[in-house]
């Protein structure tokens, strides 16, 4: 049965619990499906079962999520890969190995990854205004772009309201400076530098920013200067009207309450998160990523130092994170932290990092949980990292 189905998108980020009002108009063919009609995990027919396996089937037995991937990397690039669960719920397909998903503010690296190389060309100046390059763009209630920095904006202490916190009901293509002006109608949060919070709308201006000084779209930069540098296959920004996933995906779906029947929630237009979480990608090609960027094969010493230079981050982030310049460094249970970025889409929940020494370990569900959930799925990371 076809149906239309009003369906929340919630604000790209990593543990994000905030619920933005947009209706994704998604032709379906579903029933009534509920968490207690999941098949058995699909097998992982090359890898017997381990804690990481252990860790996906009690995402999709006990938390409820319809399928879950993992891809793990050793220190020696070897890398391994996990299912569970279904991967269409429609039809009972199998979860494909490895296959693409939504990965949400995973996205907010990629961008702030091509601030941090203008910034190393010379281009561009972490310390300087955001007017320096978007002159007189950047004003609101307590908001002047002549005293917001480029730092400011990639660590989230610019104080910017969260423009994804205020879209309407309407499902369509969203240009960058519509999202803005959006934002642009709210009181500033804090003075610039005075606290940190979280706001989608700091990687919007980033965004802007990278287009005005390079004079070529968002997509294209980070196309040229990452996906085809280290090699990622099955990466990409969507390009402008593209609602569907181009190759292998499990179905993502959106759940709107407890208990409540599963929508298919996989093709809708992510053009509202931008710069700020509309990239695709898998398991393997996020850690293959973090591993290139860890291990400076992206950016220059200098650049790369600042990038990991944090502050205290809150929600909605786990305890004892810290936020650099679009990474996270989160505390290993073994010791130590790994470096990534997670996040949350409708359909399509993300975790996973890299270690100083080379692990790597990447989750992925196809529904976007609840608080409790994301933290089993961090559990499951850390216990990948730390065997």
């Amino acid at each position: 049965m076809r149906e239309q189905v009003r369906q929340k998108v919630r604000s790209s980020g990593r543990r994000s619990g905030r619920r933005t009002a947009v209706s994704v108009a998604a032709a379906v063919a579903v029933g009534v499906m509920t968490t207690g009609a999941l098949a058995p995990p699909a097998a992982s027919a090359a890898v017997r079962p381990d804690s990481m396996q252990q860790g996906l089937n009690a995402l999709v037995h006990t938390d409820g999520v319809p399928a879950a991937l993992a891809s793990v990397q050793d220190r020696e690039g070897r890398t391994r890969t996990y299912t569970a669960g279904v991967g269409d719920l429609a039809t009972g397909a199998k979860v494909p190995r490895d296959g693409q998903v939504r990965i949400g503010s995973n996205t907010k690296t990629f961008t702030a990854v091509v601030v941090l190389q203008l910034v190393g060309e010379g281009e561009i100046g972490l310390d300087a205004a955001v007017d320096t390059y978007l002159p007189g763009l950047v004003r609101g209630d307590g908001i002047d772009g002549r005293h917001l920095t480029v730092r400011q904006l990639l660590q989230h202490t610019s104080g910017l309201p969260n423009y994804s916190k205020y879209l309407s009901d309407d499902i369509r293509h969203y240009d960058p400076r519509e999202l803005l002006d959006l934002a642009l109608q709210h009181k500033a949060d804090f003075a610039p530098g005075a606290n940190w919070a979280y706001s989608n709308t700091n990687y919007l201006v980033a965004g802007l920013i990278i287009e005005k000084v390079t004079g070529r779209p968002l997509a294209e930069e980070i196309d040229r200067r990452i996906v085809k540098r280290i090699g990622l296959r099955h990466t990409y920004f969507p390009a402008p009207g593209e609602v569907t996933i181009r190759e292998r995906h499990p179905r993502g779906y959106y759940q709107d309450s407890a208990g409540a029947p599963l929508v298919d929630a996989t093709q809708w237009d992510p053009s509202w998160a931008w710069a700020a979480g509309q990239m695709v990608s898998t398991d393997s090609d996020l850690n293959r990523f973090f591993t290139a960027l860890l291990t400076g094969r992206l950016l220059p010493k200098a650049q790369l130092d600042q990038m990991r230079t944090t502050v205290p981050a809150g929600h909605p982030f786990t305890a004892g994170a810290r936020y650099g310049l679009g990474l996270v460094s989160t505390p290993l249970s073994c010791g130590g932290v790994y470096w990534g970025h997670g996040g949350s889409m409708t359909g399509y929940e993300t975790r996973g990092g890299v270690t100083e020494d080379g692990r790597a370990a990447e989750v992925a569900v196809t529904l976007q949980p609840g608080q409790a959930t994301k933290e089993r799925m961090d559990g499951v990371v850390d216990a990948a990292l730390c065997r």
